[in-house]
């Protein structure tokens, strides 16, 4: 006979497996019509201003490393306030978050006008005829920036509610927002180009719009009012601020390595890690979802006081994300020539040793991401950002060395992909000094396990790799091998008895928990 607490921990897993299903019927949407529009818009706007727009959209997302800190900052003070269910603090904590967020975005915009209008005049290489064009476009890119950061806290709210099936149904809404503007803008009588950004801009607004509403109908305390609570937006800024060095870090690892590799062995190689890059973010969305689902409740479970439910959630969510990107990414390894074949024309030198390696990295920051949520829900972040964001650094100057002594350019994911396990063990000693995480145990039913997964894994996909033949059906054989031996081994090497118990129980009843 179950316990109370038993049946309780039961239902908040059957809440995870459901959002996590409306999450990735979301991404699938999203992704199919990002894929479609893409082209479009493409075939609308020509190569010179669809070029322009990405380069000017680049300069503008720069500032999304404040946005990072900020939106990490104000999902944990909006999940924690939910969790300790005080209706009061929670509509303060969120007004404060309005109001944070409105002060950030008008700087924001101070910051980005000047310096985007400079680039466009002084470094941007364009023709003299499209720099009005380019203006406007950064002046519509810009509002879209703010009206975005605008709205972290309407999406905290819900993400924090567990409300995802919200989430997926605006995210659809974007979606559809999106493929209007594609079509609209091939029917557009005037700049294409400036047509665009404007109706992206609206297309924000609108969906920015519905998230506002739909808080504001359903979740009683996202009514904003001013209040200055000095105690909370200092709790707050110094949350964001100390957040803004994992950020950062984070930021100069991806960017900055691609600037090294830019500068040793140029543009072509670049195009080869930015397809690998494209690739990775597809198979590692489905792994993002999975944690969104998962997040609020390792926060929640910490302000109520329930360690063991959240130490227990966040070694299985950890198994269970690097078992969602393993079963889909070992295909992919095995078989990385031939897709890459598949989607591109020419495929860049390089591409398929980068998509192999990044692959990997994801791999192994998957096991970090319930550590870092874990981490963020105790509020005390210093120590820890100083530390891991400070190995995280350590990527730019330990690439160039090798760079500089003549390794190949995928050296620097190599590097990303020791540092990412360096900062994981950090991450763990660091958690079980303050939380009294119990870090032997997940070293023994993590760590360990998923190496042994993985290596079960992958034994049969490297004896039969190249023997099933070339072209379509060879490929067809091979990700059907891959995809069985990755399931296969998770299931009995990776699963408890009661886990594996509970699977099979649901594919029996059809997908039905």
């Amino acid at each position: 006979m179950t316990t109370p607490i038993e049946n309780e921990h039961a239902t908040k897993g059957r809440l995870i497996a459901r959002n996590t299903l409306m999450l990735y019927v979301r991404m699938l949407f999203l992704m199919l019509v990002s894929l479609y529009t893409s082209r479009v818009v493409l075939g609308a706007l020509g190569e010179e201003d669809y070029g322009i727009y990405n380069v000017i959209g680049g300069v503008v997302a720069m500032f999304t490393v404040i946005s990072g800190a900020l939106s990490s900052a104000v999902t944990r003070f909006i999940t924690f306030g939910l969790a300790r269910g005080d209706r009061e603090e929670l509509g303060r904590i969120y007004s404060t978050a309005v109001t944070v967020q409105l002060v950030i975005a008008a700087a924001v915009v101070l910051l980005a006008e000047p310096s985007g209008l400079w680039f466009i005049s002084n470094k941007m290489t364009i023709d003299s005829s499209r720099i009005p064009a380019a203006r406007m476009v950064l002046h519509f890119s810009v509002f879209s920036f703010a009206v975005n950061l605008m709205s972290v806290p309407q999406m905290a709210s819900i993400t924090a509610h567990e409300r995802m099936g919200a989430y997926a149904g605006i995210g659809i809404f974007d979606g559809l927002c999106r493929l209007a503007v594609a079509f609209l803008i091939m029917a557009s009588p005037s700049d294409r180009l400036v047509s665009y950004a404007a109706l992206m801009a609206v297309a924000t607004l609108l969906v920015r719009s519905a998230y506002w509403l739909w808080c504001r109908m359903h979740l009683p305390e996202c009514r904003y009012r001013f209040i200055y609570d000095r105690k909370l937006m200092r709790e707050m800024a110094s949350f964001a601020g100390w957040n803004f060095i994992g950020v950062t870090s984070g930021v100069l690892r991806d960017h900055g390595g691609n600037i090294l590799v830019n500068i040793f062995s140029g543009p072509a190689v670049n195009a080869a890690r930015g397809v690998a890059v494209q690739l990775n973010g597809a198979v590692q969305g489905f792994v993002s979802n999975f944690m969104t689902a998962v997040n609020p409740q390792i926060t929640k479970s910490y302000a109520c006081g329930d360690r063991e439910y959240m130490f227990a959630l966040m070694r299985r969510s950890s198994r269970m994300s690097f078992y969602l990107l393993l079963v889909l990414a070992l295909p992919v390894i095995f078989n990385a020539e031939y897709i890459l074949g598949l989607w591109l024309k020419d495929v860049p030198g390089h591409s398929s040793m980068f998509v192999r390696l990044f692959l990997v990295f994801a791999l192994s920051e998957s096991l970090s991401s319930p550590l870092i949520t874990g981490m963020l829900a105790t509020g005390r972040i210093r120590n820890y950002q100083i530390v891991v964001g400070g190995l995280q650094l350590l990527n730019l100057p330990v690439s160039y060395i090798f760079l500089k002594a003549g390794c190949m350019p995928e050296v620097t994911v190599i590097v990303a992909i020791v540092l990412s396990q360096v900062c994981l063990f950090a991450r763990l000693v660091m958690l079980g000094g303050m939380t009294g995480f119990p870090v032997g145990r997940y070293v023994r039913d993590v760590w360990l396990n998923v190496i042994i997964v993985a290596f079960a894994a992958c034994v049969i996909p490297a004896l039969l790799n190249g023997r099933l033949g070339v072209g379509f059906w060879g490929f067809v054989l091979s990700s059907a091998v891959c995809f069985l031996c990755a399931c296969v081994s998770v299931l009995w090497a990776g699963c408890s008895g009661d886990e594996r118990r509970w699977i099979l129980n649901v594919v029996r009843k059809g997908g039905r928990a």
